[in-house]
């Protein structure tokens, strides 16, 4: 498989891992909100994005200070 195929596999692969651990986990941002993770984003210009349930909006995933166990 070339180089960028193989390099776009593992990125997908690592969405989908992403994908599973955080949708549907409570957790707790930096600026205070809290919820359940409703759905999880590969955004082109700010890389992974999540939604909380009850919260409109979308946030980075490097915003995440706390995620339940």
């Amino acid at each position: 498989m070339p180089s960028v195929k193989r390099r776009a596999s593992r990125i997908l692969r690592e969405y989908g891992e992403a994908q599973s651990e955080l949708i549907g986990k409570t957790i707790v941002l930096t600026d205070g909100k809290a919820g359940t993770v409703e759905n999880v984003w590969l955004d082109e210009l700010h890389g992974l994005r999540i939604s909380i349930k009850g919260h409109d909006g979308r946030w980075p995933v490097s915003t995440i200070k706390l995620v339940e166990n």
